[in-house]
Parts: C-alpha cells; sequence; structure tokens
C-alpha cells in the first residue's frame, strides 16, 4: 500500500510540472548591430489546452516597458519607449509565441529582458525567461596621428583611435616601404593599443603606415605618410664654410655626396663656383 502511494504521488509530480506553464526565450545572448530593428523571441506552452485570458508583459531590467493583453490586444507602454517596442504575440490553443519587437537599437537599449506570461488558472511552472540584449556599435573611422619629430636618430610614435565602438575596437599596424612594398616592422618597433612606437629612426622609416581598426561588426582604417628628413646642417658650420676658405674641398664634396646629402653637395657646388670667379677676376 505504502509502494502504490509513493508511486501515485511521484506521477502526480511528473505530471503537474509538464502540464504546468512554460515560457521560454531559446538564447540567453542576443547581438544585434546599432540601429537594425530587432525581435527577441518568446515561446509558452500552457497547461490549459485553450486559455481564455493571458497577461503577456516584458520587462528591460527593472523597468516594465510594455504589457499586451490577449485576446483584446490591448497595450500598455511605458512612455519612454512608446513608438519604439511592440508585442508579436499569437496564441493557437495552449500553445503561443510572444515576440517582443523593438526599432532603431541603440546603446541604450543593452539590458537583460525578460518575458513573462501569466494565464489565470496556470500559475505553476516556468512563467518567465530572460535574455541579454547586447547593441554592437561599428568602428569610427580611426584618426591617425604622428607624435614626435620624423628625423633621423628621433623616436616617433604614430597614434590611432576610433571614437566609438563597442565592442571596443582592436587596432593593428601595417607598414609598406616607398615602393608600396609590404614590409615586417623592425624588431625594435612596439605595436600596442593602437600605438606603433618606432626607434631610432632612419631613411629607412619613410613609407606607408596603415592601421586598422576592427570589431565583430565591421573594420576601417585611416594611414600615414611618414617622410624621415636627413640631419640638419649646423648653422654656425654653414657660415664658415661660406665666409672662408674649404680646405680639402674636392675630398669634403665627395664625402657628402656618399652620405646622399644631394642639397648640401648643391649648396657646396654653387659656393664653389663663386670662389672660382672672385679667383679668376681677381
Amino acid at each position: 500500500m505504502e509502494r502504490r502511494t509513493s508511486t501515485l504521488a511521484v506521477l502526480c509530480v511528473v505530471w503537474s510540472a509538464a502540464a504546468a506553464i512554460q515560457v521560454d526565450i531559446p538564447q540567453d545572448q542576443y547581438e544585434f548591430a546599432r540601429g537594425d530593428n530587432i525581435t527577441l523571441p518568446c515561446t509558452f506552452k500552457s497547461a490549459l489546452p485553450s486559455p481564455k485570458l493571458a497577461v503577456i508583459t516584458w520587462s528591460a531590467g527593472e523597468a516594465l516597458i510594455i504589457t499586451y493583453y490577449h485576446p483584446s490586444g490591448d497595450i500598455d507602454v511605458d512612455i519612454k519607449s512608446e513608438g519604439r517596442v511592440s508585442v508579436d504575440a499569437n496564441i493557437n490553443g495552449g500553445s503561443g509565441k510572444a515576440d517582443l519587437k523593438v526599432s532603431s537599437v541603440t546603446s541604450a537599449d543593452n539590458n537583460k529582458y525578460k518575458c513573462h506570461v501569466q494565464i489565470p488558472k496556470d500559475l505553476g511552472g516556468k512563467v518567465a525567461d530572460t535574455a541579454t540584449l547586447t547593441v554592437l556599435v561599428a568602428p569610427s573611422k580611426p584618426i591617425c596621428k604622428i607624435q614626435g619629430t620624423a628625423s633621423y636618430g628621433q623616436n616617433i610614435n604614430l597614434t590611432c583611435v576610433s571614437e566609438e565602438g563597442s565592442p571596443s575596437p582592436t587596432y593593428k599596424w601595417n607598414s609598406y616601404d616607398v615602393l608600396n612594398n609590404p614590409r615586417a616592422h623592425d624588431p625594435r618597433t612596439t605595436d600596442k593599443g593602437g600605438i606603433l612606437s618606432l626607434y631610432n629612426i632612419t631613411k629607412e622609416t619613410s613609407g606607408f603606415y596603415i592601421c586598422t581598426s576592427q570589431n565583430k561588426i565591421r573594420s576601417v582604417s585611416c594611414n600615414l605618410t611618414v617622410s624621415v628628413l636627413p640631419p640638419s646642417m649646423n648653422i654656425g658650420s654653414t657660415a664658415g664654410i661660406i665666409g672662408g676658405v674649404i680646405p680639402q674641398s674636392d675630398r669634403w664634396m665627395d664625402a657628402v655626396k656618399r652620405l646622399g646629402l644631394d642639397v648640401c653637395f648643391c649648396l657646396l657646388s654653387t659656393i664653389m663656383g663663386v670662389k672660382q670667379q672672385h679667383a679668376a677676376l681677381v
């Protein structure tokens, strides 16, 4: 007798759990791009074969945003959400859907949403379910800048930043030589958080640099042209050259040419020409 009673009790519990209302949102998390018109799905199954009345509510966090009444179709909407949210409800027998629709989502819509279904005489079981909405924002076009002076032997930083993006974008720098051929970074170069640090730069550092800002929505880029300037001539030495005699001038100019300082060579050539003309006149 006791065994029969126990078996009956278990069967009653199983039957009650199976027969009670069950509300379900298929996923725990939903991600959409900013500006999308979205749907958060919600389904339910009642223990009643054909409920005459159902009250469906959706909340965002602790705030109730919309209530839908079946079968009248009447709704109550929070004033802040008016015109942007609606419930797409369809009840067929004891089951149905109660989807939440939101238009033009923004980052302000990031929240945990709850679908709650209340049917008179069917209050047991799982009457609500939740899901998290994350609104993704593509990176804005990054801004590229050079920090420091691009001259021989200096250290400079190339910076890259997008003012918006959710999730936060990652950054990557690529380098190309003056002939637009891709090249690897110098071993001393660091690329972290959108900052490319270049150390002890030389003319080989000159070229094109492209920064790519990327998250799961899309990627955008900006670019910089780096032209490394040769070391400036000392003004005092230049004045001395112009005003006085240039010892071993031919050998000195050959050395300058080997260094690739064409501008200096042209200047010295002009000076020598003037001095030779002056000597001829004397």
